[in-house]
């Protein structure tokens, strides 16, 4: 299974990016996805993540009402609308995939099975 990230770049505080992530190779059903991010000396941070049979969505608090993951299951493809971005949102950004996630660890990256590549997301102010 690959995981394929797309959608950074470079954007003024204030804007919007929409990342996308689709998975491609051998078919597997996915518990759910998730976004995380890195920025420079720090360590991976979750961003959000959405559950496959539930719908459920979750938020790290310092992008809760800015950012909205939403998903096409069919395609197992999942998408990050960023709003108001501020330069602290800056890094790169990685979707994961997990198979047998429990909901208590969906913040957890050791609980994601799949991981894309990471796109660079910066913001200027």
């Amino acid at each position: 299974v690959q995981l394929q990230a797309s959608g950074g770049g470079l954007v003024q505080a204030g804007g919007s990016l929409r990342l996308s992530c689709a998975a491609s190779g051998r078919t597997v059903s996915f518990s759910g996805m998730g976004w995380f991010r890195q920025a420079p000396g720090k360590e991976r941070e979750f961003v959000a993540a959405r559950r496959w049979r539930s719908g459920s969505t979750h938020y790290s608090d310092s992008v809760k009402g800015r950012f909205t993951i939403t998903s096409d299951n069919a395609k197992n493809t999942v998408y990050l609308e960023m709003n108001s971005l501020k330069p602290e949102d800056t890094a790169v950004y990685y979707c994961a995939a997990g198979l047998r996630q429990i909901l208590s660890t969906i913040r957890e990256p050791a609980s994601y099975d799949y991981w894309g590549q990471g796109t660079q997301v910066t913001v200027s102010s």
